[in-house]
């Protein structure tokens, strides 16, 4: 069964991959139609799948036994300023009128983005590892 960490991990990958797909279309803006409709809904769900992934991560550590703790606390703290640079790249691009394939291709290339989203996926095959393990031994 999936941790609340991986599920977080699924909706932040979903919008990456859509705003791979918005920024190659080559639109000047989003006003009016269904893909920057999309685009809005899906970095609105990942800004909300990153808030408090502190938090998220202290309850994965408990549910999953993660160990040696203090080494996944570590990482989970970096994980938590990468989420919050992150939220802060996307809020400023939410918060624009139109938003382009260029400002998303922008934001795709984000040193901030690129970190938390390869912070996530190394966590993500860490878990299912780990579950796999642990499901092998029962």
């Amino acid at each position: 069964m999936p941790t609340e960490l991986q599920l977080r991990c699924e909706t932040i990958e979903e919008c990456y991959e859509f705003t791979l797909s918005y920024a190659a279309r080559g639109l000047t803006t989003d006003e009016g139609s269904d893909a920057g409709m999309q685009l809005r809904h899906h970095l609105s769900r990942a800004v909300e799948a990153m808030a408090d992934v502190k938090a998220c991560c202290a309850a994965a550590i408990d549910k999953e036994r993660l160990e040696p703790r203090e080494k996944y606390e570590r990482f989970f703290r970096v994980l938590a300023r990468d989420a919050e640079a992150s939220m802060a790249a996307i809020d400023l691009v939410l918060a624009q009128p139109a938003i382009s394939s260029q400002l998303v291709d922008n934001l795709n290339a984000s040193i901030h983005l690129r970190a938390f989203l390869t912070d996530m996926f190394l966590v993500a095959e860490i878990l299912e590892a780990q579950q796999a393990r642990a499901m092998a031994s029962s």
